[in-house]
């Protein structure tokens, strides 16, 4: 299949794009105004049911957050301190970064089939869609720590292992 390319001359007013300078400045200066007359109308106590802009001030006021919001992931613990976590590799098999790394091993419980010796989630490649959370049988892991800010300055350093994961957990392992 060829490709048929068409050539055409733009026209002066295409060229120098001014009209599409003016339709971008009327648009600002909608907003611009909008938000204001919103905000004034607010100081006299009127138009209560219209909204106006906010801006956050953000190292000292943080945004208010959907309770839905998919965070940092977080390995959850049995009532022993273990990981609740069986190594069925259903997170890892659904997961469509393939971020998800684990090994499996015998767990020393003849109740517990297998546990993780090795559990890791590159954050890097990850893309934060859920599909591990629902996915695991267990619900060993959950991504509703809160935690937005975990960049790092090396790749090595988005890679969170199982102690790291496990460290998260707001169950206090008991002994």
């Amino acid at each position: 299949m060829a490709i048929k390319q068409v050539e055409r001359d733009l026209t002066f007013r295409e060229r120098i794009y001014i009209l599409e300078i003016l339709k971008a400045l009327r648009l600002t200066a909608r907003h611009l105004f909008r938000n204001l007359f919103v905000h004034i109308a607010h100081r006299f106590g009127l138009l209560r049911r219209l909204r106006g802009g906010v801006t956050y001030q953000y190292p000292e006021e943080r945004r208010p957050f959907s309770p839905r919001l998919r965070t940092l992931h977080r390995l959850t613990r049995r009532q022993d301190g273990s990981p609740r976590c069986v190594a069925c590799m259903m997170c890892e098999t659904v997961c469509p970064a393939h971020c998800i790394y684990i090994v499996g091993g015998e767990h020393p419980n003849p109740q517990i089939e297998k546990y993780p010796v090795r559990f890791d989630i590159d954050l890097g490649l990850c893309v934060f869609c859920g599909y591990c959370v629902e996915a695991c049988p267990e619900d060993a892991i959950r991504m509703d720590t809160g935690k937005l800010e975990f960049s790092s300055y090396s790749r090595e350093g988005m890679i969170h292992d199982l102690q790291e994961l496990l460290s998260r957990s707001t169950t206090p392992p008991k002994r």
